[in-house]
């Protein structure tokens, strides 16, 4: 078959679309003819080695995590799946952008509804489930105030949404470009990251400062600058990392993997299929550009998700 492949840790220019050996279905398992695929950070991470220290990987690797398509064989033991479904999933190291996958029946695996097509429907996973192990983590309710730092990317388009259909008054960061996007996708209001400090905006909003900040920008110390918007005794939530303490009695919140429960991918799909979750393409690529696609996710401000349609 032919995938998107790393032959070891590269810089982004040096992976190519290649022959790759062809998968078969192990116990538990469900091939996927991958239809479309789509990118997040991570990728790029595992690509350049990055991030071998907490996620290494091995090579050849096929790369991306984000798949739709339909389940053209299943392993020994799996049952509710069935040649032809349609599907998205989160693969994991399995690999996504490639003619083929693999994916294991439970929370990353899904039946995709009729009103998904396949380049949305592969938009969703990774992101879409962090997002709502984001909100889950902090216990986001309604009638709470929320800054999302970061909101015109991949996660961030979901976590907007999915706070707003929770009740809660979001913020978001932004452009000028982006203003009128964000409010659309159910952002209260919005703050200036560009030209202006995110925190003193959103201090003049809610002077007594926001019940939570998901921040998915920063690590490290750069966490607790944003902290500064949390109220005292407030939360932060982060799917990277950073310090125990933020001062302020302000608790962060630290995921690494995202831990999906039964039931939360179906959910994200069906809110697209119907309407309630928009999902935002924001480039599109054929198979043969996808090297492309990697160096353009990497390089340039792209609103939404980028998504490499294989089939």
């Amino acid at each position: 078959m032919k995938a998107l492949v790393a032959a070891d840790y590269l810089p982004l220019d040096r992976i190519a679309v290649t022959d790759h050996p062809t998968l078969t279905p192990g116990p538990g398992q469900v091939l996927i003819k991958v239809e479309a695929a789509a990118l997040n950070p991570l990728d790029l991470a595992l690509i350049s080695g990055a991030a071998k220290d907490l996620y290494p990987v091995e090579h050849p690797m096929v790369v991306g995590m984000d798949a739709a398509g339909t389940v053209a064989e299943v392993g020994e033991g799996v049952s509710g799946y069935g040649p032809g479904d349609p599907v998205l999933a989160f693969t994991g190291q399995a690999g996504a952008v490639a003619q083929y996958t693999v994916a294991s029946p439970g929370p990353r695996l899904a039946t995709r509804p009729e009103g998904l097509d396949s380049v949305h429907a592969a938009a969703i996973p990774e992101s879409g489930l962090t997002a709502v192990c984001l909100l889950r983590a902090v216990r986001l309710a309604a009638g709470e105030s929320v800054l999302v730092v970061g909101a015109t990317g991949g996660i961030g388009l979901y976590a907007v949404q999915l706070a707003h259909a929770l009740g809660a008054r979001v913020i978001a960061t932004s452009t000028a470009e982006d203003e009128k996007y964000l409010r659309g996708l159910g952002a209260a209001e919005t703050v200036e990251y560009k030209n202006a400090d995110v925190v003193e905006q959103t201090l003049r909003l809610t002077p007594d400062g926001v019940d939570v900040v998901v921040d998915l920008i920063n690590s490290g110390e750069q966490v607790a600058s944003t902290a500064r918007a949390a109220r005292p005794g407030g939360r932060l939530v982060s799917p990277l990392f950073g310090p125990g303490d933020l001062g302020r009695d302000v608790s962060p919140v630290y995921i690494g993997p995202f831990q999906a429960e039964p039931g939360d991918l179906e959910d994200l799909a069906a809110r697209a299929a119907d309407g309630r979750l928009r999902v935002e393409i924001g480039a599109r690529y054929e198979f043969e550009d996808a090297p492309q696609a990697v160096l353009d996710f990497a390089q340039k401000h792209i609103r939404g998700k980028v998504v490499i349609t294989v089939a």
